[in-house]
């Protein structure tokens, strides 16, 4: 009987490189190791052109032999829609560097998405980026309804009727960064309770007032206090209903809040959500210690609609910031991006009567866009260029309608996000606009 057992381990280990606009593809042949490794380069910081939009595309070929091909562009529309496409033949030799440039003339304003593909002997990519053509030019074929403002004037009146019984509790245990925590109760619209966090800075200046900045949420965000180093400013941060710390009469899954009683334009979750705003802004109101004329609405995504919706119908609020705001251009939107309308269409196939254009009735009471013609304060904007949840034509389209002092920050190569700048340009800004020296 044989005892000896004799086990051969075999380990394969493959590297996974993360890789942004820098692509490489290693030789599996000893004899002709090397790289081709390929940038483009946009001739926009931002990624906004007037007329004609112009990019460099360069290739590194590091191989022991020459790569023969070719290098392609395709141009769609924010939806998909072939608009322009072209080719050359390229031909690089080894250990050299070429570089290639591509101009995309005669587009139409608006916001285009762009693949570049190289097709080499030893090297297949794709390069992904977007520009904008004239984005200032960009409106919707959309209006508002007839009655938006007094539909919202009557929320407003509605929510007048409910007492706030405001309950402000402090937590010494959470307080740092030399400041105080408080955590706020209140009554919203339909006698919902509301909560948030109050973060206040120690000063000795008993008689100190505090400029306010009013943090509102992303989509099913949960928002604790906020702390922060400036002593000047305080800072609220709340949870609207149905999510985060407010959720004792709306605990509804992710996917199911966006379509809370979406049927009805009265009783939907986000009239309820931005009174819920407003009742935050009574709430700054009803405190002695904090300036009432210094306060800035500020969000992202779902947020950043918030603010637009809050600052257009409370003239309360003396500056907007939005970072990438959702549901803008809605009609258009629906064509654009996967959510919410999944969700949407899903509901509304499970309920007998309810259609898809009754929904988009409801929902331009809730468009962005619409809000935006109402803005009266200085107004912040932030958005991706590659975002596919707030598309950069839909968020131009609510950035153009702003009549009030205004500017944007567009992130060329980020989707649903911001970068710092956008943060240090607010504060700034905020500084400036509060006269905080």
């Amino acid at each position: 009987m044989i005892r000896g057992i004799f086990t051969k381990f075999l380990t394969i280990v493959w590297g996974l490189i993360a890789i942004t606009v820098t692509k490489q593809t290693f030789a599996q042949t000893s004899n002709n190791s090397g790289t081709v490794t390929t940038v483009v380069k946009t001739h926009s910081s931002d990624g906004i052109f007037n007329s004609t939009a112009s990019y460099t595309f360069q290739v590194d070929n590091s191989y022991n032999n020459t790569e023969t091909g070719k290098i392609s562009y395709l141009v769609t529309t924010e939806t998909g829609k072939k608009v322009k496409a072209d080719s050359i033949s390229v031909k690089i030799d080894a250990h050299d560097v070429e570089s290639y440039d591509f101009d995309i003339p005669s587009l139409k304003p608006g916001f285009y998405k762009i693949n570049f593909m190289i097709n080499v002997s030893d090297y297949d990519d794709t390069t992904r980026k977007a520009f904008g053509i004239k984005p200032g030019e960009i409106t919707s074929q959309y209006g508002k309804p007839a009655d938006f403002e007094s539909f919202w004037h009557n929320a407003m009146l509605e929510l007048a009727q409910v007492k706030p019984q405001y309950k402000v509790t402090e937590m010494p245990d959470s307080s740092k960064d030399g400041r105080r925590v408080f955590l706020v109760e209140m009554k919203s619209l339909d006698n919902m309770t509301i909560r948030g966090w109050l973060t206040e800075p120690i000063d000795k200046n008993k008689n100190k007032k505090f400029a306010v900045l009013l943090g509102l949420p992303g989509y099913q965000v949960t928002l604790g206090p906020m702390f922060g180093t400036d002593p000047d400013i305080a800072i609220f941060t709340l949870n609207i209903r149905g999510s985060g710390y407010s959720r004792d009469e709306i605990n509804v899954r992710r996917e199911n809040y966006i379509i809370l009683n979406i049927e009805d334009k009265n009783k939907y979750v986000l009239r309820g959500a931005i009174m819920d705003c407003v009742r935050a802004v009574d709430f700054i109101y009803s405190r002695p210690e904090l300036r009432h004329d210094n306060i800035i609405a500020t969000g992202g995504s779902l947020g950043g609609f918030l603010a637009v919706a809050l600052s257009s119908v409370d003239k309360r609020i003396n500056f907007c910031s939005a970072a990438n705001p959702i549901l803008s251009d809605i009609r258009n939107l629906v064509h654009e991006v996967d959510w919410p309308f999944i969700d949407i269409r899903k509901y509304v196939s499970t309920r007998p009567g309810l259609t898809m254009d009754k929904v988009l009735n409801n929902m331009d009471y809730f468009d962005a866009k619409n809000f935006a013609t109402d803005l009266e304060c200085p107004t912040l904007v932030g958005m991706g260029l590659v975002d596919n949840i707030a598309p950069p034509n839909n968020v131009y389209t609510l950035y153009n309608g702003i009549r009030a002092r205004k500017h944007i920050i567009i992130f060329r190569d980020l989707a649903h996000e911001i970068g710092s700048w956008y943060n240090v340009y607010e504060g700034r800004w905020m500084r400036d606009q509060f006269a905080l020296f």
